[in-house]
């Protein structure tokens, strides 16, 4: 097997097709309303917001528990209102992550494969439901798929000019791929894993060729480990705790501990289990990424191809492309020991839940089933060459028959995010209609709540963050909270949440003006503040 490399021309046409369906799945998305609808897209694009729109603007808004360069990215569209009241802030940055995604994969396949296979793999990476929907959205998925892919291609590509005379191109690509471990480091924990992993497998390569002196190693090193000790140190700064975003009150663990139930048992499938959770972590990769009837096929078959890969393209640093296979691991352990719970609709406790971590699989999926349809057409073209063509057509119209019957059956991310908004979506309406009414009496009234369950009501009643008095104002919140007819104009409470708990300590100056309810949701209530000569408007707090 010879290494290629792709034209110009095949780029580009790669690019538009691409480019193509990333705008169909677009429109499709903003018909349907469906940016906003998973609630961690919505939080994504309200700590975005709050970095520039609060009463304590900065850095130290970004928060504990996500990672920053997600929002980071978000910040130069979210500053239009509009765009961050109907999630098309998203659209840019999640975009273009995609569209990169798909460059780096038929890059990546290109670089052992002819074009054909080269572009059923990326069809079938391409044409997935769950990831271009989640490409039209907030979520970090599209962004960590890209880093991944791109992690392995400059991979590749360094170790193939380790042994070249042009010490200058290797070095060129050992900063891209430090660049691109920094940027997953800053956007998904996996990051952390695939950075250490990536770098001592460099580390070793060098080693053993003497060239560990390198000095572009150690400067690169440096911005590597930099990365997650800058995190650690923001968190000690910020929260007084340097691993605050695994022990916090935000934390997985905290969520889970909150929200289990004493003495039901283990608080989701795989609970201390490597084995279950390995299972469930496979079929959820599965479910994403094939038809239901077709995962476990789909499994074998990318199983198989990857084998076919390694043992024609070892010795053209195939190994080091083997990184796409690091979810695995990574979440068989998140779900038994890391409070990261996976629910499946085929299985107990059938439901719907993190269902979209299966993506991270999908370009090992795909580069799997690009040696898989190489096998087969190498075969087909020895026996029988007359029918070559037709076996290629064949196999790209069993790929684009995939994702018609995932889209009849439903791709269960989307899913997933439909359920999400349901649970919320009364609240969404009927909230800031009543906000928006008792604001055009009292135009910049202060609003007291608490907004990281439902960040978006802000959004929709059409105000600026800083309108309102929330948890991430810190100082300005408690001094609220002690007195809140004192500091706002309005009091929005959820039952059970610190704003109520003030309320109800301190209900002095407050009139209850209405109540909201929602199935599985906890009640909220709205209080006007009838205090004379009190801070509730923008303007006023300004003095």
């Amino acid at each position: 097997m010879t290494e290629q490399r792709p034209n110009r021309v095949e780029y580009f046409s790669v690019l538009i097709s691409c480019a193509v369906v990333s705008l169909v799945a677009i429109a499709w998305s903003w018909r349907h309303g469906a940016m906003l609808n998973y609630g961690d897209a919505v939080a994504h694009l309200h700590i975005a917001r709050r970095v520039f729109d609060s009463h304590r603007p900065g850095l130290t808004q970004l928060g504990s528990v996500w990672l920053p360069l997600p929002h980071l990215l978000l910040i130069p569209f979210i500053a239009v209102h509009a765009w961050w009241a109907n999630g098309a802030a998203a659209l840019i940055p999640s975009a273009l992550a995609w569209l990169a995604s798909c460059a780096g994969l038929y890059r990546l396949s290109r670089r052992w494969l002819t074009p054909i296979p080269a572009a059923i793999a990326l069809a079938f990476f391409a044409l997935n439901p769950n990831l271009l929907y989640l490409q039209t959205t907030a979520m970090t998925e599209p962004l960590f798929v890209c880093e991944m892919v791109w992690t392995a291609v400059w991979l590749v590509e360094w170790r193939a000019a380790l042994d070249s005379v042009n010490e200058n191109a290797g070095n060129g690509l050992l900063w891209c791929i430090a660049l691109a471990l920094v940027a997953a480091v800053y956007t998904r924990y996996d990051g952390w894993i695939m950075a250490l992993l990536a770098w001592c497998a460099i580390g070793v390569a060098l080693l053993r060729r003497g060239r560990l002196r390198s000095r572009t190693f150690w400067l690169a090193s440096t911005v590597v480990v930099a990365a997650p000790v800058v995190w650690l140190v923001y968190n000690a700064t910020v929260f007084g705790d340097w691993l605050d975003f695994v022990r916090g009150p935000y934390s997985a663990s905290a969520i889970e501990v909150r929200t289990a139930t004493p003495g039901a048992g283990p608080p989701h499938p795989g609970w201390h289990n490597l084995w279950i959770s390995l299972i469930f972590y496979v079929k959820c990769a599965e479910m994403d990424a094939a038809a239901l009837a077709w995962g476990n096929i789909l499994l074998v078959l990318s199983v198989l191809g990857t084998a076919c890969g390694w043992f024609l393209a070892r010795k053209h640093a195939f190994s080091w492309a083997l990184l796409l296979l690091l979810p695995v691991p990574f979440y068989a352990y998140s779900v038994a020991y890391g409070s990261v719970p996976i629910f499946l609709p085929v299985w107990w406790p059938h439901s719907w839940y993190n269902t979209r971590y299966g993506l991270e699989m999908l370009p090992a999926f795909a580069l799997g089933m690009g040696f898989a349809a190489s096998f087969v057409m190498t075969t087909a073209r020895e026996f029988k060459p007359r029918v070559a063509g037709g076996v290629a057509a064949f196999l790209l119209l069993l790929v684009v028959i995939n994702c018609v019957l995932m889209l009849r059956e439903g791709p269960p991310v989307y899913i997933e995010g439909t359920k999400n908004i349901e649970a919320r979506r009364s609240y969404e309406v009927e909230i800031p209609a009543a906000l928006r009414a008792y604001l055009q009496k009292s135009p910049g009234g202060i609003i007291l709540m608490d907004t990281s369950v439902y960040p978006q009501i802000v959004a929709f009643t059409g105000i600026p963050l800083k309108q309102t008095i929330n948890e991430s104002d810190k100082e300005f919140y408690r001094s609220a909270l002690s007195a809140p007819a004192q500091h706002a104009a309005l009091v929005l409470a959820f039952d059970g949440d610190e704003v109520d708990r003030a309320v109800h300590a301190h209900p002095q100056g407050l009139e209850e003006e209405r109540r909201f309810t929602a199935p599985w949701q906890p009640a909220a209530t709205l209080y006007v503040s009838v205090t004379p000569n009190a801070t509730t408007s923008i303007d006023m707090r300004a003095r």
